[in-house]
């Protein structure tokens, strides 16, 4: 019987034929930052800018393989799976049928359809992933095709495997630790079912954004469990509940090698590789190297490798990311003052503003029949302890404020 280590050589063989390794680089910035030796598997490199490609690649072969008549390839996809099919299915010269969300971004699909050209066939269907998925899987039955899962697949598996099969080879030796984003599992178990295999010795820490931390639901549960919200932030990861096949192998995962990543605190990650290193990282593929943060005492001076595992970032997000991120250091804040309505008030506000305190908000209603009028205010500022001053400024000033910037709910409608 073939073992699993031989199938993800396999497939890290049949990669070739499609495209050549992703890089494995020493990263300077990070590795002086965290006193270690950090290395970034490129995932976010590779032709459709993510480990995706691996999977649908590996499982297409196999599935041509054992069934040489099979017709149309259908999966349900918003983003990175949708992109790595259409892909292979050009390269195999096969039809493939792609569900999409009627609310999915017109960049990714402009992607879909230029990576898969005529070979692929885009059908925008439901507002909402559940409804994509049953209309592609009630299709599929109907056709007589093959569904390809973006995760909870056994060839899909395999093929994610061949990240860790590389990893090993550009570094010649087997890293301290391996860093690993989670989604729905795929590239989590396949990693680490090769690693327990070749090199048990490695330590492996799993991280999930904090709004769809599945796996840690599921490791809770003992078993795959629906979680009841999901932040669609991090969309490359946001899963609401891991793969039943994919937990099969991550379920004697030590519950503390999950790590959880606030969605503010990767929106900082995302900026700082962008404007530090130059380099462009989705939600999802920024995951393993935010969770350095969380690792620091743990890696000082050993060898690790983070997988960044896509680079699929649509541009038009930057407002959004840069407002979160500033949000999360501390130094971009929103408040509702209380105004008096009378002549000068306004200037005695303005007065109370540090040098580095720079208005990027301002939203005020007058009402004649009242003494009081309520402001909306954005600050920006070049430390979070200005805040402290302008607020000790307001306090003995007797100005009445609230401070929103944390209040999710008002956030939603106003910010």
């Amino acid at each position: 019987m073939t073992s699993f280590t031989d199938k993800a050589h396999s497939a890290e063989h049949l990669m070739r034929t499609l495209f050549a390794a992703t890089p494995l680089q020493r990263n300077d910035h990070l590795s002086g930052l965290y006193d270690a030796d950090i290395w970034l598997k490129r995932e976010d490199l590779s032709p459709v800018r993510s480990y995706k490609i691996r999977g649908a690649l590996n499982a297409m072969a196999k599935v041509r393989a054992r069934s040489p008549g099979t017709g149309v390839f259908v999966c349900a996809s918003a983003g990175n799976h949708a992109q790595g099919v259409a892909f292979v299915c050009r390269h195999f010269d096969v039809q493939g049928v792609i569900f999409m969300p009627v609310t999915t971004p017109r960049q990714k699909i402009a992607k879909t359809r230029m990576f898969g050209g005529d070979n692929v066939e885009i059908r925008m269907v439901g507002d909402y992933f559940d409804d994509t998925l049953a209309e592609a899987k009630r299709y599929c039955s109907d056709a007589g095709g093959h569904f390809l899962s973006p995760f909870d697949d056994l060839d899909v598996i395999e093929g994610q495997a061949s990240v860790a099969a590389e990893i090993v080879e550009q570094l010649r030796r087997a890293p301290d630790m391996i860093v690993l984003p989670v989604g729905g599992g795929g590239l989590s178990a396949g990693i680490t079912q090769y690693l327990r295999d070749v090199a048990p010795q490695t330590d492996i820490r799993y991280v999930e954004p904090a709004g769809g931390a599945s796996l840690r639901a599921a490791l809770n549960a003992g078993q795959p469990v629906k979680i009841d919200h999901v932040d669609n932030f991090v969309d490359g990861a946001a899963v609401a509940q891991i793969g039943r096949m994919t937990f099969d192998v991550l379920k004697s995962v030590p519950s503390d090698h999950v790590l959880t990543a606030p969605e503010d605190r990767i929106c900082a990650t995302i900026i700082e590789m962008l404007n530090v290193e130059g380099v462009v990282l989705e939600p999802a593929g920024a995951l393993s190297v935010d969770a350095l943060k969380d690792l620091r005492d743990e890696i000082k001076g050993k060898t690790v490798v983070c997988v960044t595992s896509g680079g699929n970032f649509d541009f038009e997000r930057l407002p959004e990311v840069k407002e979160r991120s500033q949000r999360y250091a501390g130094v971009k804040k929103y408040f509702l003052l209380r105004l008096p309505q009378r002549p000068g008030a306004l200037r005695d506000f303005l007065q109370l503003l540090g040098p580095d305190d720079n208005i990027a908000r301002f939203e005020y209603m007058k009402k004649s029949a009242r003494n009081f009028g309520s402001v909306l205010i954005g600050i920006e500022s070049s430390s979070p302890q200005n805040f402290e001053t302008l607020f000790s400024r307001l306090d003995d000033r007797g100005f009445v404020y609230s401070d929103i910037t944390n209040d999710e709910t008002v956030a939603e409608f106003i910010v």
